[in-house]
């Protein structure tokens, strides 16, 4: 059972708060351009990009995606990037003054790219004969994804950090802040992964079946 559902939340609901969410991101854009904050303008560009993926992913490749889906990919996007907003009065964003901030969102995040690892590598084991991944393989498999993927952003952050340093700017939401706080988004990661791995035959059947359709048609044609 989904957070919606156990929330007791209408499709309709569901659909409403993303697009606030949405909205919220688009006029993030406007306030870090109003505080000449590339940090905020391109944290909010790009999580405002990522809402739409849902719809084109549904529209172009014909990929089922529920409001469900859809709230959870612009959850993981809006979250991120409004935890680099100040809270007023202060220049602290939540990522710093909230704690764990920053590892929840890295669950949500590495729920969303296992979603994705699972989906895809689900459909093809049920598109070709020559493959058979048992159900110990796939909840190895995502969590290795996940923690893969954890380790190149971490990756990413150390770079971010460094080139940003040399050049006297601040990239809120990019930084590294220590050996442990890395340790613990790699371990929000797998929980982010786990959750997947354990639900993600229920709520993403109609995504692998999508995917799977449309690798059956392209080898028929």
């Amino acid at each position: 059972m989904s957070i919606a559902t156990r929330l007791r939340l209408s499709t309709e609901t569901q659909r409403q708060i993303a697009r606030a969410m949405q909205m919220i991101l688009f006029g993030l854009i406007f306030v870090g351009v109003e505080r000449q904050s590339p940090t905020i303008v391109l944290n909010a560009l790009l999580g405002f990009s990522i809402t739409f993926l849902p719809a084109i992913l549904e529209r172009d490749h014909e990929i089922p995606m529920n409001a469900g889906l859809s709230l959870w990919i612009t959850a993981a996007a809006f979250l991120h990037a409004i935890g680099i907003i100040g809270i007023p009065g202060t220049n602290v964003g939540l990522y710093n003054a909230v704690p764990f901030y920053d590892h929840i969102t890295h669950a949500l995040s590495a729920s969303v790219v296992a979603a994705v690892g699972y989906s895809t590598v689900r459909a093809f084991d049920r598109h070709s004969p020559g493959v058979e991944l048992p159900p110990r393989f796939m909840f190895v498999f995502i969590l290795v994804a996940v923690l893969a993927f954890g380790v190149l952003w971490e990756i990413v952050e150390f770079g971010v950090d460094v080139l940003t340093s040399a050049a006297g700017v601040e990239m809120s939401g990019f930084t590294q802040h220590g050996l442990n706080d890395t340790l613990l988004d790699l371990l929000f990661n797998t929980l982010g992964g786990v959750i997947v791995a354990i639900w993600g035959t229920a709520y993403l059947t109609d995504v692998v079946d999508a995917i799977q359709a449309r690798l059956d048609g392209n080898t028929d044609t």
